[in-house]
């Protein structure tokens, strides 16, 4: 009987000092943290299961990316499967579009917002339409703010991609490691037969054509406006184009993109340029009228950890600018690509604006072919 009742008083004190239920359940995001960090994010996800859900809006996240993304992003933090998570994917140039008319209107329904085009979301910093936030995450992202990838505590790039010449190897073949090695096509192909962005209205092949810029002078760029080009407005587009035999070539063909198409079977190829890629920063911020201001925190937190950035990078092959990020593709940490020096955050809207006039002169988007 004493031997009995010595083994409940053990079993009462394992009981007592055992994890209780609240604590064996804690989502991942808690169980990681500690102290302040912890109390922060209780109430951030409290606050968040009340706002019932969260909505971005950006030019990379494909339906794939973005079912993975949430499934996972609800995992971490311990949301309710009723929890919803919105995203606008979106060409650059019709979310700068949208936007624009939401804050003119003052009537913001997105949370997290996400574009490559940095003259602008500084411009909108500037305004006050982006909230200060002071994620734990900036720190993983020092050197890319170094590099005028962002800045802290109110916007910094979540992914990078850039464009290049792709073509159809099965049906092209072309040999060149050189920006200068454009020049090639002129001369090879009928007019016509090859795409490019309409960097009048889109920012980002617009930041691309400012880094050609350095190598290719303006009488360059004639040669390839000869050629009379057709305007494409989503990369997707013009890939599609190549695989169908419609282009022979995409000037502007995302270096990122051409990859998914190969996935399902195409030969597409894109040229490596030796002076490197352009790679675009975009730049993610929270909005200051965000809808869903605890839910927006979480997901901005969320896109730039080691998880969140390896599901991205994963299925739509951009780059990432977390320091020391392990990448499941090798190649993809912005440590590891050469790219163009750029000036980021010396851009202004109206150093965008004379490029963008330089461009239409020589490409003429509006004149009929």
């Amino acid at each position: 009987m004493k031997r009995f009742a010595l083994g409940l008083a053990a079993l009462g004190a394992a009981m007592l000092f055992a994890p209780g239920p609240a604590s064996a359940q804690e989502p991942p995001a808690l169980a990681k943290a500690q102290g302040a960090e912890k109390e922060r994010l209780k109430g951030l996800i409290e606050e968040a299961k009340k706002e019932g859900g969260v909505v971005f809006i950006d030019a990379l996240i494909t339906p794939k990316t973005h079912d993975q993304l949430a499934e996972a992003f609800k995992k971490h933090y311990g949301l309710p499967a009723s929890f919803k998570v919105g995203n606008t994917y979106m060409a650059p140039s019709g979310i700068i579009t949208r936007l624009v008319q939401e804050l003119r209107s003052g009537r913001v329904t997105f949370d997290v917002g996400a574009v490559a085009s940095p003259a602008w979301v500084q411009a909108r910093a500037a305004e006050g339409h982006i909230a200060k936030y002071e994620s734990p995450e900036y720190a993983h992202y020092k050197e890319a703010i170094a590099q005028q990838m962002g800045v802290k505590d109110m916007f910094v790039m979540n992914a990078g991609y850039t464009f290049t010449v792709v073509w159809n190897s099965e049906t092209t073949k072309f040999e060149g490691n050189s920006w200068k090695d454009m020049l090639k096509i002129v001369g090879t192909v009928p007019e016509g037969r090859v795409s490019t962005s309409d960097s009048a209205v889109t920012d980002s092949t617009l930041m691309v054509y400012i880094g050609q810029r350095k190598y290719l002078s303006v009488d360059d760029f004639k040669q390839l406006a000869s050629l009379k080009p057709v305007f494409s407005y989503k990369s997707e587009n013009a890939l599609s184009r190549l695989v169908s035999g419609e282009d022979i070539f995409a000037l502007y063909g995302s270096a990122q993109r051409y990859r998914q198409f190969n996935d399902k079977g195409a030969k597409l190829k894109a040229m490596v340029p030796k002076e490197g890629y352009v790679v675009l920063p975009q730049m993610m911020w929270v909005f200051a009228k965000a809808p869903h201001p605890a839910a927006a925190r979480l997901w901005f937190d969320f896109m730039l950890s080691q998880q969140g950035q390896e599901i991205f990078v994963k299925n739509e092959y951009t780059y990432s600018a977390r320091t020391g990020f392990k990448s499941p593709i090798p190649g993809h940490g912005l440590d590891e690509a050469k790219a163009v020096p750029m000036d980021w955050l010396k851009y202004t809207e109206d150093d965008l604006q004379k490029a963008r006039d330089e461009w239409s002169a020589i490409f003429k988007p509006g004149a009929k072919k």
